[in-house]
């Protein structure tokens, strides 16, 4: 379906979704995580699709949640906007699908919060990140107080969150918020030679690894090893682990079906 400010393109089983408000460094208002919710919607449909690729148009990721949109909210506002964006980024992180953030560029406040709502990110060398919220007199809205501390560490995420202070993609790297730096023009060729590495691969398998490690690291360890069993069960219930052991008997490429 047509979209005012995003676009998906799939090919070679990989959907790329690109937030196009460039004028607005693709800050995040009501409308576009509305349109992002069905954007989701959507990816969880695409038979075609096993990875997907987010990204921005233009000099940032995303640049933060819309100031002009929040600035007069009253508390009830705020927080109805802040569980709303949250649900959003909730959804996007549990969809079966891996989906890699290519952060091209500003990834401050809700766009720090939305690529660490995804599986993995790649940053652009002019990528840059934070969670300057404080300066404003808010604090991170969209879960940014959870999911940093959970990739970083209590201790980084606290300076991070305190100080307001904006990283480069090199410190990104060096505290683990970010897989891997790239020359800006090499940022989607990476981020869709990593989606190739995973889509060969059986896609039911992909999607209980990735429920496996979300859904146990939001438990204590022996109710994630017990949820890991069951996972790794129903994986012989596809046709795929059928395929993916016979041709490794016969010393052949598998050819998954994603059933």
């Amino acid at each position: 379906m047509p979209y005012t400010y995003f676009t998906l393109e799939t090919a070679d089983r990989v959907t790329v979704v690109t937030l196009r408000r460039p004028e607005a460094l693709n800050a995040l208002s009501t409308a576009v995580l509305a349109e992002l919710d069905a954007v989701i919607g959507e990816l969880e449909t695409i038979e075609a699709s096993d990875a997907v690729i987010l990204t921005g148009e233009g000099k940032a990721f995303v640049a933060g949640a819309d100031i002009a949109e929040m600035q007069g909210f009253s508390a009830e506002e705020g927080r109805a906007f802040g569980e709303f964006g949250a649900r959003v980024f909730r959804r996007l992180e549990r969809l079966k699908k891996p989906v890699i953030a290519a952060v091209n560029g500003f990834a401050l406040g809700g766009g720090c919060e939305l690529a660490m709502a995804c599986d993995l990110r790649i940053a652009s060398d002019k990528a840059k990140f934070g969670q300057p919220e404080v300066g404003l007199g808010i604090t991170p809205g969209f879960s940014g107080t959870q999911r940093l501390p959970r990739l970083v560490g209590v201790a980084k995420a606290k300076e991070l969150i305190y100080t307001g202070d904006i990283i480069k993609a090199d410190e990104a790297l060096a505290i683990g918020l970010v897989s891997k730096v790239v020359p800006a023009e090499d940022l989607m060729s990476a981020c869709h030679e990593l989606a190739r590495r995973m889509v060969k691969n059986a896609p039911r398998a992909v999607a209980h690894a990735k429920a496996a490690i979300q859904r146990g690291m939001e438990t204590d360890l022996d109710t994630g090893i017990a949820l890991e069993h069951g996972l790794f069960g129903l994986c012989f219930a596809t046709a795929d682990q059928k395929e993916g052991m016979g041709a490794f008997l016969e010393k052949r490429t598998p050819v998954f079906s994603g059933k």
